[in-house]
């Protein structure tokens, strides 16, 4: 049962939550762009209203106003409903994307420049990887990750690389509010992890393209935090002459240069590289 109090006052969530105030409105609008930031192809009035379990007037109503603030586009032809960028353009006025973004620009055009690969930044967006900055590499052949792409954190080697240096409640946390795909243990999944960290950097196969590998490494802020993960997904071509490992340790320097960029302090050990404030 959905407990909203329409003067704002406490209200009981269908968990069984209390809550001191509620905004009926607000929540209705946030319930259809969570909705949809999961349906690739959109859903129509009807197929929302009946997710959400709600009457298809009051959804009506909220994705008019969705629609004229620019958060939502109608497809004419079938009807459905789809995100736009707004809330991604939004996303990147906060200071810490807009700085991450900025830094990483120039960097990522060597990196790629220089191993002909292609390279995306990603930070950890709610329940998946969000992917904030992309850059191509610079021949015919390319294999990259489409800038604002949310990929599953348990299939994401950027997403990986984060959770390896986040606190154990904050892994808690993630493991409670995303099961592990089926066939994944959590075990096996922390040992991976711990890896990871000893390493400073994660290469393994793609979860989800054959034949590539992903090398991923963190980014830390300041404060010693790890606030991102750059990743290549290496795309072996019969024509190449740098070798992977030299991938590997241009993406490593890279993520480094990024890292110290945004006030991070460097200390080398275990093959891998670290960063405290």
């Amino acid at each position: 049962m959905r407990g909203s109090m329409e003067d704002g006052s406490e209200s009981t969530t269908g968990s069984g939550r209390s809550r001191r105030y509620s905004a009926p409105a607000l929540e209705k609008g946030l319930e259809i762009i969570e909705l949809l930031a999961g349906e690739e192809h959109g859903l129509t009035q009807s197929e929302i209203a009946r997710k959400l379990e709600r009457s298809v007037s009051e959804i009506f109503r909220m994705l008019v106003v969705l629609e004229e603030r620019g958060y939502l586009y109608p497809d004419p032809r079938s009807d459905r409903y789809m995100l736009t960028t707004r809330l991604f353009e939004i996303a990147h006025r906060t200071p810490m994307v807009r700085r991450l973004t900025a830094i990483a620009g120039p960097l990522m055009k060597r990196l790629t420049t220089a191993v002909n690969q292609s390279a995306h930044l990603a930070v950890l967006s709610g329940d998946a990887a969000l992917v904030i900055g992309q850059m191509d590499s610079p021949g015919n052949n390319v294999m990259s990750v489409r800038l604002g792409a949310r990929i599953e954190i348990w299939r994401a080697s950027s997403a990986r690389v984060i959770l390896a240096y986040l606190a154990e409640d904050e892994l808690q946390a993630a493991l409670r509010r995303v099961p592990l795909p089926q066939g994944m243990n959590e075990t096996a999944l922390r040992e991976e992890l711990a890896q990871i960290r000893r390493l400073g950097f994660e290469v393994r196969d793609s979860f989800v393209v054959r034949g590539i590998v992903n090398i991923s490494a963190p980014i830390f802020d300041h404060s010693g935090q790890v606030i991102a993960a750059l990743t290549i997904p290496h795309l072996q071509r019969l024509t190449d002459t740098l070798s992977f490992d030299d991938c590997r340790r241009e993406l490593i320097a890279t993520a480094a240069d990024l890292s110290r960029g945004l006030g991070a302090a460097a200390s080398q050990g275990n093959g891998g590289r670290s960063f405290t404030a």
